[in-house]
């Protein structure tokens, strides 16, 4: 059996670009998980995690577990505290975004389904993006005009 310690300085990723600083942990792979996803992030003051988005295959969760990050969701923004776990809906009802607006780090764990394929909206940027059902990205692009089924294929 793998243990993880949610309060503990191991780190797999670390993401310096300006505005998005953090660090990630890939907790579900340390524990040896097969069926959910989990990471935990540690998130610098004044920073973002991820761009605001939402999945249509997979749901999310959000578990606080240091400080109190600010949640932004469709209802708006909403501060959290330690301990509180929120749902992220797969589709247009799940869209999230994690900031730090306080003086002090703060960190939280997501926790995912691990269905693939999987499409990702970002409705700030109007991107989308597509992994395949072995998880390697084969979309990252803003839609063009809806094309007819049979475009092309004459």
């Amino acid at each position: 059996m793998n243990v993880f310690n949610l309060y503990g300085e191991e780190w797999d990723r670390v993401e310096e670009r300006p505005g998005w600083r953090s660090k990630d942990a890939w907790v579900g792979a340390r524990i040896g998980a097969e069926m959910l996803g989990g990471s935990m992030y540690e998130l610098e003051p004044g920073d973002r995690l991820w761009p605001y988005h939402t999945h249509h295959a997979n749901e999310e969760w959000l578990v606080a577990i240091r400080g109190k990050p600010t949640l932004r969701t469709p209802d708006g923004e909403q501060e959290l505290a330690e301990g509180d776990v929120v749902c992220f809906r797969r589709g247009k009802e799940g869209l999230h975004q994690v900031r730090n607006g306080t003086g002090d780090p703060v960190r939280v764990l997501m926790l995912s389904t691990l269905l693939a394929p999987d499409i990702v909206e970002y409705p700030d940027s109007g991107k989308l993006g597509a992994r395949s059902v072995a998880g390697e990205r084969i979309l990252l692009s803003r839609p063009g005009p809806m094309l007819d089924y049979w475009d092309g294929e004459d």
